[in-house]
């Protein structure tokens, strides 16, 4: 099987966004979720209107009935974009946040360096980082 087969079942339905669809989205209200590593945004800075949550607890924190949610977990029908370094990791995340009925979770197409290499900005902080 291997990672390859396991990041194509991932990505199957999910319509996944480009860096202006990204931007689009975002402006029209979606939640925009950053799971990459705090040395990763160091090297590469932090994603505007981002709420930062760490990978091990996303679920846990995006999921509308779980009492360990964030506020903005509202309901299924939030759209959430998740975003990693290079749009690997965002992929699979989506896949756990489907399972657990935010069918509308999608990622960034190329990550964070997609973004950057589109000319989309960055700054150096502060992050809204969520325990």
């Amino acid at each position: 099987m291997g990672i390859e087969h396991v990041l194509a079942a991932a990505r199957a339905g999910v319509v996944r966004l480009s860096p202006p669809e990204v931007a689009a989205a975002q402006a029209a209200g979606a939640l925009v979720v950053d799971t990459r590593t705090p040395a990763h945004r160091v090297e590469q800075g932090e994603f505007p209107g981002a709420v930062v949550i760490d990978r091990t607890v996303l679920e846990w924190r995006l999921d509308p009935t779980c009492p360990w949610r964030v506020p903005e977990a509202t309901g299924p029908d939030l759209q959430v974009v998740v975003v990693c370094r290079h749009g690997y990791s965002s992929s699979l995340a989506v896949a756990s946040l489907r399972a657990v009925g935010l069918h509308r979770a999608t990622d960034l197409a190329g990550g964070v360096e997609a973004w950057v290499d589109a000319g989309y900005p960055v700054h150096r902080g502060p992050a809204d980082v969520r325990p």
